[in-house]
């Protein structure tokens, strides 16, 4: 639990945003250490002062939040070898007139599919059946594969494509692989007793609209879902790291890598969408999750996944929420620093500390550190932050992250069984600038004073280090 002082503050934010944004009302968790730290409501459901009380437990619609749930889902598909990314649409659901997109591109909206259905509003209109919805001159109005054009449509498709391999509905397969093992019993298609009613308030009066609340049909996965703070808060978690075995590690990683920018070309990025997660960029700090709006409804999930502190707000109203999700993430931090892990001593095999120390790359220095018993880190001497590679076998190791993800390191003995060289992806590191009888590609020259040839100079951009290069460019996606 977080101190007394701490949850002031955040209460004292939540009460705020209800009442200078006009919220019906509105409920919020933060989650620390994988566990719901806080959470409290304020408002009353109807917006009248003796209306019933929000609570943390008031299940709210969270929008395009069902959007995470559907991508984990066909990610764990993919994890199980039912599906690839790389599929076209049409390999799982037949007879679509836009069935050459793929499903990596469905899930990072860069299919370049219309936005929404044809015909009336779908978010304020009773559902279509999926042959009515795919019976429509549904189109691309962009280039598969190319820039970011948010689909809902898009999250229907996918919904179809989880039911194709499943053999069920999408909601009973994430219900059934997803919610039920996480506890998750609040998470719904529709909403129960005592929820939340949907609502719009005036913006020049203190009146309220109430909102329609349609089951979306072939278009639910975009959208459908009702819940609780107290449930998302244990989505923030999984979705922060803790998975309960549900979700690979490295997957989750992968779906939370930016692959497209929401914003201008040429603009500083704020906002990117990786395989199903939003990813902010705070100010180079890199928080995950996504957004959710329906008619009456606004919900925001973030985890910032460095620490894994998250936050969920709720709330009925079409619009008003503001970045109150945020607030809380930064009052946490500033008001109760998460602890820091003590540094111990690591008791495993030692059989690759020869490799540690100071390496080169022609002139510019790195350090190979020993991160574990079997992960190395090549860094460049300039940079606190190098790339990391993993054991795969006696002298061999595979990057694990960085501009290395995938490529080989190797350890390069000579005749006598000492260290040679480190060959990174055919780049050559030597113990020394240089060093002779190492196979430097372009040989040696050792005519000290004199200008090298022509064709031995180096190249624009050499005077950077290799995996300078990489990490940094790694960093323009990365964060």
């Amino acid at each position: 639990m977080l101190g007394s002082a701490t949850q002031a503050h955040l209460d004292r934010r939540l009460r705020a945003e209800q009442s200078e944004q006009r919220l019906p009302s509105v409920a919020a968790a933060v989650v620390r250490d994988g566990r719901l730290a806080w959470s409290a409501a304020a408002g009353t459901l109807d917006g009248r002062a003796d209306g019933p009380a929000a609570t943390p437990g008031t299940q709210y619609r969270i929008g395009s939040i069902t959007k995470t749930f559907v991508a984990v889902q066909v990610m764990r598909l993919r994890d199980a070898g039912r599906l690839d990314l790389a599929d076209r649409l049409a390999a799982h659901v037949p007879d679509t007139p836009v069935g050459d997109v793929t499903i990596g591109q469905l899930l990072s909206h860069t299919a370049g599919l219309q936005a929404e259905t044809l015909g009336p509003w779908w978010e304020r209109s009773p559902g279509l059946d999926w042959e009515t919805l795919v019976s429509g001159r549904l189109r691309t109005v962009g280039r598969p594969g190319g820039s970011h054009h948010y689909s809902n449509l898009g999250y229907a498709f996918l919904g179809r494509v989880v039911e194709s391999c499943c053999g069920t509905g999408w909601f009973a397969a994430v219900k059934g692989e997803l919610l039920d093992p996480l506890g998750m019993t609040h998470t719904v298609y529709e909403a129960g007793e005592g929820a939340a009613p949907g609502l719009a308030v005036h913006p020049q009066a203190d009146l309220v609209h109430v909102e329609p609340t349609h089951d979306a049909r072939a278009m639910a996965p975009a959208g459908q879902l009702w819940s609780t703070v107290e449930d998302l808060a244990v989505w923030a978690a999984f979705l922060g790291g803790r998975t309960q075995d549900l979700l690979d590690p490295a997957t989750l990683v992968e779906m939370a890598r930016p692959l497209t920018l929401w914003d201008e070309p040429g603009d500083p990025w704020d906002l990117a969408h990786g395989l199903g997660l939003m990813i902010w960029n705070d100010g180079g700090r890199r928080t995950v999750g996504h957004g959710g709006s329906m008619p009456g409804f606004r919900a925001s999930l973030r985890v910032r996944p460095s620490g894994g502190d998250g936050a969920v707000v709720l709330c009925n109203a079409t619009s008003g929420l503001t970045g109150l999700a945020e607030d809380l993430l930064d009052l946490l931090a500033q008001h109760e620093p998460a602890a820091q892990e003590p540094w111990s001593v690591d008791p495993g095999e030692r059989s690759l500390l020869d490799l540690t120390g100071e390496w080169y790359w022609g002139p510019e220095q790195h350090v190979l550190s020993l991160v574990s018993t079997d992960e190395l880190e090549l860094r460049p001497l300039s940079m606190t932050r190098g790339a990391r590679f993993r054991a795969t076998g006696p002298d061999r190791f595979v990057g694990v992250d960085s501009g290395f993800v995938g490529e080989t390191l190797e350890v390069v003995r000579a005749a006598d069984g000492s260290i040679s060289h480190l060959d990174l992806a055919t780049y050559c590191f030597t113990r020394t600038p240089y060093a002779l009888g190492a196979p430097v590609p372009g040989g040696h020259d050792d005519r000290a004073g004199t200008e090298r040839p022509a064709a031995a100079r180096s190249a624009p951009g050499d005077d950077l280090s290799l995996l300078a290069r990489s990490v940094r460019s790694a960093r323009m996606v990365d964060v």
